[in-house]
């Protein structure tokens, strides 16, 4: 079992993921490609680097992406998410400031607190999703995906010009260093070590200011984009090399790492939605099973961009649902059609799709009409003209192990 999987996970990589790489994010000229600092130590690992959101990215490195892929549910693996935007937002108006571009309730946070929430239009489509984390230094600290940078700097912008015409006191500033996504269940044995304080301390979607391996400036967040228990670590990019040389050296675990290729894998195995392929302006929250995502004091306020719609939907259902499926044969693709289990009516699209290398299955999300959104549902997905069995599925489907105490 485990060799066909892993030869149609192959298959699939090359002819599927690089091209959905190059369509969504391809950048046709070399030269204007951006490095992050760890560039050359990627080259050195023997990763193969592709064009991603305007950066030369590692997809993978000599292990393979399934691989890979395992050994974050195994042990612990490293990805350079030092492409992503991260912003500091100041001023005494920054919680009002960010409410009004947000779903979140900025103000309930706690210090160190974070949460993940979305830009929203004034139709209630998702902008880009974003972790917006209340320091205790003062300022807000907001990750937001590569992908979308300038579209997202641009919204900010726009904002921040509005409110300090208007007399608020609010500056952005981009944050321009290292970011690191230590992930797995054995990321506390390799980091522990070289860290000031005790993780333990650090919950899930909480932050600190910390000395990393000697490394002074760091902020580590207890957050990540594979399911399994992990920190973003923020360091200054002269000490990125040695904080991550320090990781990799370690002797409590193994440790790998990690390229574009297996983190795609891994976040559809956990149900996380990939902007632009899952989510997008003409997708509400509602519609992308994120309702959570409303807190209850801006439901009561109604106060956010696209809130009139939004809260209709809450009330009233939309037309369409985000769910998740499982199927055997051929792989699911982004894009392919599904239809209801007599093949008769079209009810939806698939909008990410692999072979699972946890579950030796393929699974896949997409939309589908509300009425054919229940778990158990059965339906029929059309791939390569062929019509395959799929069973609407619970998301996510690989449990979760985030740090949540009881």
């Amino acid at each position: 079992m485990m060799v066909g999987i892993i030869g149609k996970y192959r298959q699939f990589c090359f002819h599927h993921l690089y091209k959905t790489i190059k369509s969504n994010w391809f950048s046709s000229k070399a030269e204007e490609l951006k490095r992050t600092c760890l560039y050359d130590f990627h080259v050195a690992e023997g990763a193969k680097m592709v064009p991603f959101a305007g950066w030369e990215m590692p997809v993978q490195y000599k292990s393979g992406i399934i691989k890979e892929h395992l050994h974050v549910r195994k042990e612990v693996g490293i990805f350079d998410v030092s492409h992503m935007l991260q912003t500091r937002v100041d001023g005494k108006d920054r919680k009002k400031f960010m409410e009004s571009l947000v779903v979140l309730d900025v103000e309930d946070l706690k210090p160190n607190q974070g949460s993940l929430t979305v830009f929203t239009n004034e139709k209630g489509g998702i902008i880009d999703d974003l972790i917006v984390s209340n320091t205790s230094e003062g300022y807000l600290y907001v990750v937001s995906n590569a992908g979308c940078a300038d579209k997202d700097m641009a919204h900010m912008k726009a904002k921040e010009a509005e409110f300090q015409k208007n007399g608020s006191d609010v500056k952005l500033t981009t944050i321009k260093t290292a970011l690191l996504a230590v992930q797995g269940p054995s990321m506390k044995k390799v980091l522990q070590p070289g860290l000031d304080f005790d993780l333990n301390s650090l919950h899930f979607m909480t932050t600190i200011s910390a000395k990393v391996f000697g490394a002074e400036g760091c902020r580590v967040t207890r957050c990540g984009y594979t399911g399994e228990d992990g920190v973003e670590i923020s360091i200054p990019s002269n000490c990125a090399v040695d904080v991550l040389s320090s990781l990799m050296s370690s002797p409590k675990a193994p440790v790998q790492l990690i390229g574009l290729g297996a983190r795609d894998s891994l976040r559809l195995e956990a149900g996380l939605c990939l902007y632009g392929n899952d989510i997008d302006e003409t997708t509400t929250p509602v519609e992308a099973n994120l309702t959570w995502l409303v807190s209850k004091g801006r439901r009561a306020k109604a106060d956010f961009p696209g809130g009139e719609i939004i809260l209709q939907q809450i009330k009233s259902k939309p037309t369409k649902r985000r769910v998740g499926f499982t199927s055997t044969g051929i792989p699911v693709r982004g894009h392919a059609k599904i239809y209801s289990q007599d093949g008769k009516e079209l009810i939806g699209e698939v909008t990410s799709g692999c072979p699972s290398p946890s579950l030796n299955i393929n699974v896949s999300m997409g939309y589908v009409k509300t009425a054919y959104a229940k778990n158990a549902t059965k339906v029929k997905i059309e791939v390569r003209q062929k019509m395959i069995d799929a069973d609407v599925t619970k998301l996510p489907f690989v449990p979760s192990n985030y740090f949540i105490p009881s």
